[in-house]
């Protein structure tokens, strides 16, 4: 899907097997999962996933999030700012459609999702009507949104009962103020639902 900024590309094996399952394991075991809930509605729910949260300028030691960032660089550039991480633990474990707010992320400036752990099938689907189409996540796999992109389609993960392995996404942004904001949780997670 393309735009003026280069809509949204997917690469399935943007890092070897091997490197994926390490930052995995690494991740799962060193990050600090938050659980939340959040109004909906008329009642408060529990976000059906783990969340973590890191200013790319205050990342903790042991964590293999600069590295990634690195090789983000590499092949998409972008002035990141924050990484967001969620833990999908099964099948139960999702995200609704929904683009990024796009107020809390720089103008032109793209999104980067790493997917780690078991595949899981990401629905995109244009804001004008049309068929959802779906990618099935692999695991090493990066997905690039434009930030055009988030004003024409919509992106989630649905829940599946078919039996899946914990997953994980590590998504790196540009945060307009990021710098300024102190401490480990993204001071916009609350607002937007935006991390697949």
């Amino acid at each position: 899907m393309a735009d003026a900024e280069g809509g949204i590309r997917y690469w399935p094996a943007f890092v070897a097997q091997a490197q994926a399952q390490a930052w995995f394991e690494a991740l799962r075991e060193g990050c600090h999962w938050q659980s939340e809930r959040r109004p909906m509605y008329d009642r408060i729910v529990d976000v059906p996933r783990l969340q973590a949260w890191y200013l790319l300028h205050e990342l903790p030691p042991g964590l293999p999030l600069a590295d990634m960032l690195e090789r983000v660089q590499a092949s998409v550039p972008g002035g990141y700012t924050s990484v967001g991480l969620n833990f999908y633990r099964d099948g139960n474990d999702s995200v609704a459609m929904h683009n990024d707010t796009l107020h809390h992320l720089v103008p032109g400036e793209p999104l980067a999702l790493v997917s780690l752990g078991a595949p899981r099938r990401m629905n995109i689907r244009a804001k004008a009507g049309g068929r959802a189409l779906g990618i099935e996540l692999e695991p090493g796999s990066l997905l690039v949104m434009s930030h055009a992109s988030q004003l024409t389609h919509e992106h989630g993960i649905p829940k599946t009962a078919r039996a899946v392995a914990p997953r994980m996404s590590v998504v790196f942004r540009a945060r307009p103020d990021a710098r300024a904001s102190r401490g480990r949780r993204d001071p916009y997670a609350r607002i937007t639902d935006a991390v697949a």
